[in-house]
């Protein structure tokens, strides 16, 4: 018996016909082959295994594939059983030298091709514990996603390459895995225009993030254009500031209120909202508007984030006449105007605790307490003074 993939397997056996797939055969550099061909997902564990990572009882790291992730295979395989799914990117394997590429003779004497096609002949072992002459190198997710879902079958594209020892696999495990990924920026700015079904964390951040887009755009926002995104970059407020101050009052504030039976989401209403609130702040702090978070913390991250609890507690105040006006905001934040520091001088947060106005970060702590602080301040001023 030999030892592969932290696993104990016997000596090779194969069938007698082995997996024949059409197949294009590309050189890239000095001496490295790769073969593209499209396999049913369902077939790939016939052939590849995954090699989990872990340590021999030498304590030598083994391996290179990080646990199945279970939510994310969910999530997967949701998506594989909606109505049209689609999975472009390419599974990648490492084959042992059992494999070979049989090309078309009559083509494979045009060595200037970048590509030539052929079959690629995959053996197929015997049994559960057999050697298996593939190992997965990138795609593991989404193959267990295919293999536990309810559809018959599901094509995928497969990008292998023959590696000679376990530590080319994992070094090009490492390589395919180091790529940078998307900004979230970028992502986000493509949700709104995006109707397919989404990963639920994707899915989640659709809606404010259309509100967000429409803040941006809208002629008659008062933050139109100072939103920074990836295709708006001289804006002043960070996009995900904007987006965690609208996923906080959707959860349990003012927007949260807007919807419509409880359920489906009244954009215009919330838009007349947040345009509202941001051209009462605009209008009572005009001298912190417009200026980069350096200079000021009142469009920095945690003045934005802090200022959405002063919009839902004013909000609430006025529930029982309807949705607040700009009016109303202007006259409940002019009540705050003397304590707030936005650029310079201290924060009073309480006996003996002073902080600079710059020192207030970006940081959950620091916007728990600025929040918490204009709060105590404005029920004392407005709301108690009200009662």
């Amino acid at each position: 018996m030999t030892k592969s993939n932290n696993r104990v397997t016997q000596p090779a056996l194969f069938e007698p016909d082995p997996l024949r797939l059409p197949a294009l055969r590309m050189r890239q550099g000095r001496d490295r082959v790769l073969y593209a061909f499209a396999v049913d997902g369902k077939r790939v564990e016939e052939f590849a295994a995954v090699s989990r990572i872990g340590r021999d009882a030498e304590h030598r790291v083994v391996g290179y594939q990080r646990p199945e992730v279970v939510s994310h295979i969910a999530e997967i395989r949701a998506y594989l059983e909606s109505d049209n799914p689609m999975l472009p990117n390419a599974v990648v394997v490492a084959f042992d030298p059992s494999v070979r590429f049989e090309p078309l003779a009559t083509l494979d004497s045009r060595v200037d091709a970048p590509s030539v096609p052929g079959e690629l002949v995959i053996p197929l072992p015997i049994g559960p514990d057999a050697r298996k002459p593939g190992w997965i190198v990138d795609g593991q997710q989404r193959l267990a996603a295919i293999r536990e879902s309810t559809i018959a079958g599901f094509p995928v594209w497969v990008v292998g390459f023959v590696a000679g020892s376990d530590s080319e696999q994992r070094e090009q495990f490492i390589l395919v895995n180091n790529t940078k990924p998307l900004p979230k920026g970028l992502v986000y700015e493509l949700l709104p225009a995006t109707e397919a079904r989404l990963p639920t964390m994707l899915g989640k951040r659709r809606f404010p993030i259309s509100l967000l887009d429409r803040l941006n755009l809208d002629d008659d926002s008062p933050l139109k254009g100072r939103i920074k995104t990836p295709t708006m970059p001289d804006g002043l407020i960070k996009d995900n500031s904007l987006i965690k101050m609208i996923e906080n009052s959707l959860s349990d504030g003012v927007l949260y209120r807007l919807r419509r039976d409880g359920a489906a989401e009244d954009s215009d209403a919330m838009l007349r909202v947040l345009k509202a609130f941001w051209s009462a702040v605009g209008a009572v702090f005009v001298e912190a508007w417009g200026k980069k978070p350096k200079e000021s913390r009142l469009l920095h991250g945690a003045g934005v984030v802090a200022l959405g609890f002063v919009m839902d507690a004013i909000a609430d105040r006025a529930r029982e006449n309807g949705v607040p006006t700009e009016e109303l905001f202007r006259a409940d934040l002019a009540a705050l105007k003397p304590i707030c520091r936005w650029t310079e001088g201290h924060w009073e947060f309480g006996p003996g605790y002073l902080r600079k106005w710059n020192e207030v970060q970006n940081t959950p702590k620091d916007i728990q307490v600025l929040a918490n602080y204009l709060l105590v301040q404005y029920k004392a001023r407005v709301w108690n003074a009200a009662g």
